[in-house]
């Protein structure tokens, strides 16, 4: 591997680029950069650790192990392993500064083009009274926080000629799925979440005002635990499926909730939960007549439970998520209610 020395002068010192280093290696996880590239891997028992085939040679037998907590891959296999730098050296042979590079420019250019779409639906929420309506409608009516979330409305057919005009091609926009096939918004009359990793935004959840299949996400990761970077302070956290859910329980002052965006929980977002070990989980899924949330929370106990969590079980009113429970009428002293009678698992 190539020494930090071996960049161009450009000023900086060997101090510096290592720290920058750091960063570029923090603001994509190897965990979420491997996922990405459809590799799949499985937690070994309760540890940050995940195994899998290898991805730079063939094998039938699990030998590629990645740490996520430490940032590492070793493949037992072939003897291989190193960090992310290391790894796309390995995967795409490049040297370290060509690494460094690839890695700087997937992560640039698609970081600002969803910066430039979520600022551009959070200016048309302010145009179109329908989107704000909606919000207001499901309950969040706190404009700071509606900012703060960085919560937004897709009208649909006009964020096509906005980034072009950026000097975006469609092309770019193509294969970011904000435009589909057709040239066509992929979020149309759609309130929008923008999800953060790490001060980054890696994606946009959108949900649907009218009748159109009520959720969409952009087709790459959804990161780790949404707002996860001011939640993970708190010992104690409220894990719900949706942003609404998410959006209530903050304007009530539950600024410990977090979601996955779904019921499903992806290995990094488990890592996230597990990084305090006294941590204990309340999961406040919907009360849907069809069982959905009820078995979907139970489907997650024992993922959880391996990881040693503590976890508790809100048991909303029939019928409710949390969303829903606080527009009909709910405070937050009932939910505390709720909270305090969750058993133990």
């Amino acid at each position: 591997m190539a020494a930090q020395g071996s960049y161009p002068d450009d000023g900086r010192t060997v101090d510096t680029m290592g720290k920058d280093l750091e960063r570029l290696k923090q603001r994509i996880p190897l965990l979420e950069y491997l996922q990405r590239h459809h590799w799949t891997g499985h937690q070994v028992s309760a540890r940050s650790e995940f195994v899998g085939l290898c991805p730079l040679h063939e094998e039938n037998q699990p030998s590629f192990y990645v740490n996520a907590q430490k940032n590492l891959f070793y493949c037992h296999g072939c003897a291989r392993g190193g960090d992310l730098i290391r790894f796309v050296e390995l995967s795409r042979q490049l040297s370290f500064c060509q690494s460094v590079a690839y890695l700087e420019e997937e992560l640039a250019p698609s970081n600002q083009l969803l910066h430039h779409t979520a600022a551009f639906y959070q200016l048309e929420l302010r145009r179109y009274p329908e989107g704000i309506e909606y919000v207001a409608q499901r309950g969040v009516h706190d404009p700071h926080l509606i900012e703060e979330l960085g919560i937004g409305y897709a009208r649909g057919g006009n964020l096509r000629p906005h980034l072009q005009n950026l000097g975006y091609s469609l092309e770019r926009l193509l294969e970011a799925g904000l435009i589909g096939p057709q040239g066509l918004d992929a979020f149309c009359r759609r309130v929008i979440f923008p999800c953060r990793h790490q001060d980054r935004i890696v994606n946009l959840y959108g949900r649907s005002i009218g009748s159109a299949f009520p959720h969409r996400l952009l087709p790459r990761s959804k990161g780790g635990l949404f707002a996860w970077e001011s939640v993970r302070q708190f010992r104690d956290v409220i894990l719900v499926e949706g942003l609404f859910d998410l959006a209530v329980l903050w304007q009530a002052g539950f600024r410990n909730t977090t979601c996955a965006i779904g019921t499903h929980l992806t290995p990094m977002q488990l890592v996230q939960l597990r990084e305090n070990p006294d941590r204990c989980v309340y999961i406040a899924f919907d009360q849907d007549e069809n069982q959905a949330g009820q078995n979907a929370a139970d489907a997650l106990l024992p993922c959880l439970d391996q990881t040693g969590l503590h976890v508790r079980i809100v048991s909303l009113p029939a019928g409710h998520d949390p969303n829903s429970y606080f527009v009909a009428g709910a405070t937050a002293h009932d939910f505390d209610h709720l909270l305090e009678e969750a058993p133990s698992l």
